[in-house]
């Protein structure tokens, strides 16, 4: 592989079936390995059911929870503790999703928006839209399920489509947070409803005892099941780059070792932005894609789903803006969830767009 000067050769000590590294905003693809392999997602797939969910609750929405919210989680499933007939608001239900990869949560809101069957649809008609055509979705909290299928591109394409989203960025950047607990009576007799606190299960947030948080991070998802293995998408910013790195079922079988090796990956992108020639390009969503000639689909195939790629001697694309420090939501902590950029402006919002993609404009969502 031709590299140019002072760019540092691809970490040799990574063990994932799958990864990919992608500029968040160019969309350049700096390196993959077997990225279009069509894998278990685990529950990284929970960032479609969000960027499919997310616009259609407002966060004060409340859900008082009937048994039949709760029917047909799998057996082992991460759970939030969400209890029968307690009600909930839907920032409750997301801090469970985010956080705690609370399957439970996933079928509440599931149940809000008409049952299991038509978000499973809906998520496979969204990913139809953001061109994730390695994607389909059986179980809309990535469970295992015969034919539920992604890939490492699919997983990046999803998480930078939802990243444009002020409340994903939030909750998928959220530390810890307060939850509702059950109601019961106290010494008085009287109904009180305390809460306990959760906190994110992304060990490059919140860091392990034998794993640093990473500098820079601003989320996103990590999964685990027994057909899946370890999956994990970041996003995570340094010197005014932000780049996107997912990987997936590393076959080294240590403590942590999807974050280790997310953490490698995101070291070398860092180093490497800039200096490689990129081996693809994340595409945009149809109706961006239809709106200019010729950023179609194929956009794929530029080598980064093929073997292992990684960049020649060359210049990347125009870097990124600089992002802002973390932001605090009342009742929760979050770290870097910024995402907007330095001097004080907000993220490009208001124009319906995160870190634009220079090539094409995003539709105003």
């Amino acid at each position: 592989m031709n590299l140019a000067s002072g760019v540092p050769v691809l970490p040799k000590d990574v063990t994932a079936r799958s990864w990919i590294i992608a500029d968040a905003e160019s969309g350049e693809v700096l390196a993959a390995h077997n990225a279009h392999w069509r894998l278990a997602p685990a529950s990284t797939l929970k960032m479609l059911f969000a960027d499919t969910l997310l616009p259609k609750f407002p966060k004060t929405a409340t859900r008082k929870v009937a048994p039949s919210d709760l029917a047909g989680i799998g057996s082992g499933s991460s759970m939030v503790g969400i209890k029968e007939n307690e009600t909930y608001t839907v920032h409750d239900l997301w801090l469970g999703v985010f956080l705690r990869s609370g399957n439970d949560a996933v079928h509440v809101l599931s149940a809000m928006n008409k049952g299991v069957k038509n978000t499973v649809q809906e998520m496979n008609q969204h990913a139809e839209e953001l061109q994730a055509l390695d994607t389909h979705v059986v179980t809309p909290d990535g469970y295992d399920a015969p034919g539920q299928v992604s890939s490492a591109y699919d997983l990046t394409l999803i998480a930078r489509s939802g990243l444009q989203k002020k409340d994903f960025r939030e909750y998928s950047s959220t530390v810890t947070a307060k939850f509702p607990g059950e109601t019961a009576k106290n010494k008085k007799g009287k109904s009180v409803r305390k809460s306990f606190e959760i906190q994110n299960t992304n060990r490059l947030l919140t860091g392990d005892y034998d794993i640093s948080q990473y500098p820079g991070i601003a989320g996103v998802k990590n999964g685990n099941t027994t057909n899946a293995g370890s999956t994990f998408t970041g996003v995570a910013e340094r010197g005014g780059k932000v780049l996107l790195v997912t990987v997936m079922n590393p076959e080294k079988d240590e403590h942590n070792e999807v974050y280790k090796e997310t953490a490698r990956l995101f070291d070398w992108g860092f180093k490497a932005a800039g200096k490689v020639e990129p081996v693809g390009e994340l595409v945009p969503p149809k109706g961006a894609a239809d709106a200019q000639p010729g950023a179609t689909a194929s956009g794929q195939a530029n080598d980064a789903g093929s073997g292992e790629a990684g960049g020649g001697a060359g210049t990347g694309g125009d870097s990124a803006k600089p992002v802002a420090s973390a932001t605090t939501e009342s009742g929760s902590s979050g770290i870097g969830i910024a995402f907007a950029i330095t001097g004080g402006l907000l993220a490009l919002l208001a124009g319906g767009a995160f870190l634009v993609n220079r090539r094409w404009p995003l539709r105003r969502r």
